[in-house]
């Protein structure tokens, strides 16, 4: 699986894990130089709390569009030390 934002691949695995239809892509797969922190968190009943990422690609800004759950519930294990997409960021086999 890819993500890409902007004509650039941010993140490429074949080993994602999928949640309520979304890839999420383990950490390790995700171009670091694209992703910076961000102060935004929000609250899910059973994956627990998510942080999130912008994306900065060729001088663009693409707010809160990653995110990861840096300690989830027990429920959603699984995903801890994944991210996963949305808001323009394309998934793709």
């Amino acid at each position: 699986m890819k993500a890409i934002w902007n004509n650039q691949v941010i993140a490429e695995s074949n080993d994602t894990v999928v949640i309520e239809r979304n890839h999420y892509f383990p950490i390790n797969s995700i171009e670091k130089k694209f992703f910076k922190p961000s102060a935004t968190h929000t609250a899910c009943p059973w994956k627990g709390e998510a942080a999130y990422y912008s994306l900065e690609v060729n001088g663009e800004k693409n707010t809160d569009a990653a995110w990861y759950y840096p300690e989830p519930k027990p429920a959603a294990a699984e995903i801890k030390g994944h991210v996963a997409f949305w808001k323009g960021v394309t998934v793709t086999e």
